[in-house]
């Protein structure tokens, strides 16, 4: 009999049991509450009489709605905090806990226990019953370091005896295992983790961060953080365990809508689109470079991603030192209602002309355009057409338009309504104008390029020069796989999210195309813009099996294997085919195909790009699915996926066709396109080639030939 495992189940039941109470008593608090709160506000409505006779009274009546609106405010923080602490009872109630720390937290005191688990939860006294896992008092338990080690707390470092680190695999009330560890290689809940097969959503590593992912996780603000991490480091999920860790943080100042991430495709994004939630967190602002422009209504243009970023540089330098042209400037209309006349336009930019095409100058032009609209709109509500064709509306349009039907009492009201009907009828001209419509951007920067026309990346830019606006709301920037992005796309990002901090992670192995951003360019464009880039590492695969790891560690540069290892334990030798004839190589491929269908977990075949997947879709036929850019990865079976959509994702068994050297020729692009594929795999490679074996994997051992 274990006397320790017996002493933690009861107190996994004396906790549960004290969930499951608050669960009940929070949601008939909640359902009785709204009774109650309807009930109140009625009769309090119904006391308040509205009154505006005389001054005395208007002032007695308005004191009366704002009390009733103070009774409203006072309800509803009272319900969101009850909602807010349900849905972290409802949390818990999955795995109330996964980890406890014994701490001394003062010399000669006796030591106390902490439970650790998704959400933090206090009993009726306030007293801690389990510590969030972001709690500064947690970091103990992340950083691995038995005796004394500290942890941080608004700002101060605290000093603590860690005398016991306990993990526990635990479902609802049951506990399965409990684990005592010290350091990493030791971390039992890891291993476990580690030998489970592929799941078609990225899981949360709460229970299992690692000392070099804590340390990103709860790392200090900074404006700019630059992770470079191998292949299956974790990096997904530390940005992700990031972004819940700023939530916590920040609880009552930062939004979802705050933080935007940007993910490498939509199967990725689907991927991962449970971890954050599973966390009580809103998932953020998610997109793709593609699915950023079209959010802007950029998307009938090229991207312009490849494009030089010589060009936007040239707009930063050329644009103070180019005066506008009259051509340069449009009429501000709505539909075909012509506001203001491109003369009107051109005199009111004309008034600011000694300062330089920017900020400033776009400010003061779009004060100036606000009040000769305002003027036109005035004029036009006093126009007897206007006000005819205002009279002769149906009261239901009326009603739409106003709020209630007109009066036409006196010449003024007759006015006033038609000013309102002006205002709905060109609602869009104020806009107009703030969003530089009346600035033909275009020809501005072909004018300053010499070119015939500009892509969406430098006309976003210049419009960012222009009138300095981006994303001002924004607070944080994510961006993985940020070796897959060019110069231009993260000057873009720099600039229009230019008051927000970023997180960035990516493997310069990984760099599949050819013209992306290597990391010191990446460090040089984020120093233009937000003054300083710190950068840190993670070293270590979770991913692959060793075998695997060594595998695609050898097809990096010499000066980049130092220090780098597998946690997990031996696996299965990667495996390599060389089929000369091309019936014995499709046939290969198909028995390859059905005996992974037969087995457990997801195989990927993953083709060097998407004319090569589509090939193999016509050669395989109905053996394989293959998986679309809007589709969600399945949890088992056999994908047929190209490499680019595969960046990010993992698979049990991963399949890697076409390994010969025409497809895989002896270049670095090559050596780092094989790299993303071997390491796509969590426990099993094989590597087919039709015909000779590319040059960079043919020194391997046991190679059928």
């Amino acid at each position: 009999m274990d006397q320790t495992f017996e002493e933690e189940q009861e107190h996994l039941t004396g906790i549960y049991a004290q969930l499951l109470a608050m669960r009940d008593s929070l949601v008939e608090e909640l359902e009785a509450g709204q009774q109650g709160i309807a009930q109140d506000l009625i009769a309090m409505s119904e006391e308040i009489r509205p009154d505006f006779v005389g001054a005395d009274e208007t002032m007695e009546t308005l004191a009366a709605i704002e009390t009733l609106n103070g009774v409203i405010d006072t309800y509803n923080q009272v319900h969101d905090f009850n909602v807010d602490k349900l849905r972290r009872v409802l949390l818990l109630l999955m795995q109330p806990y996964f980890a406890k720390v014994r701490l001394q937290l003062r010399p000669n005191r006796p030591a106390q226990d902490v439970y650790i688990g998704a959400a933090g939860v206090t009993d009726q006294n306030r007293r801690p019953l389990i510590v969030d896992w972001r709690s500064p008092i947690a970091e103990t338990y992340y950083n691995q370091e038995m005796g004394p080690t500290s942890y941080q707390v608004n700002g101060k470092t605290r000093t603590v005896n860690l005398e016991l680190r306990r993990q526990f695999d635990i479902a609802q009330d049951v506990l399965r295992m409990y684990f005592d560890t010290t350091v990493a290689i030791e971390d039992s809940l890891l291993l476990r983790a580690l030998k489970q097969h592929h799941s078609e959503k990225l899981q949360a590593i709460t229970a299992t961060i690692q000392k070099e992912q804590n340390a990103i996780v709860r790392h200090e603000d900074v404006p700019v953080m630059l992770v470079a991490g191998i292949a299956g480091s974790g990096k997904t999920s530390v940005l992700l365990q990031r972004i819940a860790f700023l939530f916590y943080q920040q609880r009552d100042a930062l939004r979802p809508n705050q933080v935007y991430l940007f993910t490498p495709n939509s199967v990725f994004e689907r991927y991962i689109d449970t971890v954050l939630p599973s966390l009580g967190e809103s998932n953020p602002q998610t997109f793709t470079w593609q699915g950023f422009l079209a959010h802007l209504g950029l998307s009938e243009r090229g991207s312009g991603a490849e494009g030089n970023p010589n060009n936007l540089r040239i707009l930063q330098e050329q644009l103070p030192q180019r005066p506008l042209e009259s051509d340069d400037l449009r009429e501000i209309r709505v539909g075909n209602m012509v506001l203001l006349k491109q003369s009107q336009v051109a005199s009111a930019a004309a008034k600011f002309a000694k300062f330089p095409v920017g900020p400033r100058f776009a400010a003061l032009v779009c004060d100036e355009l606000h009040s000769r609209l305002d003027r036109k709109l005035t004029q036009l509500s006093r126009s007897d057409t206007i006000q005819e064709e205002m009279l002769a509306l149906d009261l239901d349009v009326q009603l739409e338009i106003f709020g209630e039907t007109i009066t036409s009492n006196t010449e003024d009201e007759v006015e006033s309504f038609a000013r309102k009907y002006v205002e709905h009828l060109y609602a869009g001209a104020h806009d107009n104008i703030e969003q530089l419509a009346w600035l033909r951007l275009d020809r501005l920067g072909m004018r300053i390029l010499g070119t015939q026309g500009i892509s969406a990346a430098e006309w976003l830019y210049l419009n960012l020069l222009v009138s300095g606006h981006g994303a001002k709301d924004a607070r944080y920037v994510m961006i993985d796989e940020v070796q897959d992005y060019t110069q231009t796309q993260l000057m873009v990002l720099a600039r229009y999210f230019s008051r927000a901090h970023f997180l960035l992670l990516g493997d310069e192995n990984q760099a599949i195309r050819e013209g992306t951003a290597t990391f010191e360019q990446i460090r040089q464009v984020f120093e233009e813009t937000h003054g300083s880039v710190e950068q840190l590492s993670l070293l270590t695969s979770y991913r692959s099996s060793p075998e695997i790891t060594d595998l695609f560690v050898s097809l990096m540069d010499d000066s980049s294997t130092i220090s780098l290892s597998s946690v997990r334990t031996a696996g299965i030798k990667p495996s390599f085919l060389e089929v000369l004839d091309t019936d014995e190589y499709l046939e290969t491929l198909r028995k390859l195909v059905e005996q992974a269908a037969q087995t457990d977990g997801l195989t990927a075949v993953i083709a060097a790009d998407k004319s090569r997947a589509k090939w193999l879709r016509k050669q395989l036929g109905d053996t394989v699915h293959m998986l679309g850019k809007d589709e969600t990865l399945p949890k088992d079976g056999v994908v047929l996926i190209d490499l680019p959509l595969a960046k990010g994702l993992e698979f049990d068994h991963v399949i890697i066709p076409d390994a010969q050297h025409e497809v895989y020729p002896a270049t670095q692009l090559s050596r780092r396109r094989l790299y993303t594929a071997i390491s796509r795999a969590m426990h099993k490679v094989t590597i087919v080639s039709q015909g000779k074996m590319t040059p960079l994997l043919s020194g391997h051992e046991d190679m059928p030939r």
